[in-house]
């Protein structure tokens, strides 16, 4: 069900090879066996985690520039948006931030396969790497700002409102395409 779900839902944007289904699925089997006993997400439907979760996660990949890139997701909890980024767009390195060490057992269980993917079990404040790109959604950009523009000048951001100016300038929004009012922000940090 997952996999024609996913494909349904994502066909008009990309088409996805069937290993990279293939592995966007058993990252799912993962999060609802894990989700049983670790709060991963609160959405539990599969029609609503193929969207917002999967879906929005690709979306957000396919929105970065074309190249090898190296990204950082910021509060990754289970692995969004980054797992599905480093899947489709297996030329980025992609770094999961979470400081929530029972998620990052998550993390580390969910990337196993990943080669392009590592997990980073630290805060923010605390990663001394420096991004091509941040991409973070679920989290709210004005508690990390300063920790964020430190790590990267270009950062992508899923959210309903736009995010603060005080350290970043944004392009005009992108809507996603899932009815919801909901957009990307791609952000570049401001010269100091």
């Amino acid at each position: 069900m997952f996999a024609e779900l996913l494909r349904k839902q994502i066909s008009p944007i990309i088409e996805l090879s069937p290993a990279q289904i293939n592995q966007l699925e058993q990252h799912y089997n993962l999060l609802i066996k894990w989700n049983k006993v670790l709060n991963l997400t609160s959405v539990r439907k599969v029609e609503e985690i193929v969207e917002r979760h999967y879906c929005e996660s690709i979306f957000m990949g396919l929105h970065l520039p074309a190249g090898a890139l190296t990204v950082g997701d910021v509060g990754s909890g289970a692995g969004f948006p980054g797992i599905p980024i480093g899947i489709v767009r297996p030329e980025c390195k992609v770094s999961l931030i979470e400081s929530h060490q029972r998620k990052c057992v998550f993390l580390r269980e969910a990337t196993r396969e990943l080669k392009n993917v590592q997990v980073l079990p630290i805060r923010v404040e605390d990663v001394d790497e420096a991004f091509d790109w941040v991409v973070c959604r679920a989290v709210l950009l004005s508690k990390i700002e300063k920790p964020v523009s430190a790590l990267s000048a270009l950062i992508a951001i899923l959210g309903t409102e736009r995010p603060s100016d005080s350290r970043f300038t944004w392009n005009t929004p992108v809507q996603l395409p899932w009815g919801r009012q909901k957009y990307l922000w791609l952000g570049t940090r401001r010269s100091t």
